[in-house]
């Protein structure tokens, strides 16, 4: 076996090893956003757009685009 032959199959012994838990995976939260239902008027303070959203079963909100109330959570 050649040098790069054996690399490549440490590479795969490497990539099908795994303990008894299975192979370790890594995930990006990211937050998905949803305009608010239940917020009147306009957004202007962040603490009362997340407090509406939390009563619509989000995590979160934030003032948007043209002062509009976005909710979020982790998606």
């Amino acid at each position: 076996m050649d040098r790069s032959m054996k690399v490549v199959a440490v590479v795969l012994l490497l990539l099908v090893t795994t303990d008894d838990q299975g192979p370790v995976q890594l995930a990006l939260a990211r937050d998905c956003k949803s305009k608010s239902h239940k917020f009147k008027g306009m957004c202007v303070s962040e603490d009362n757009c997340a407090s509406v959203c939390l009563t619509e079963g989000f995590t979160g909100g934030k003032c948007g685009f043209r002062h509009r109330c976005f909710c979020t959570k982790v998606c």
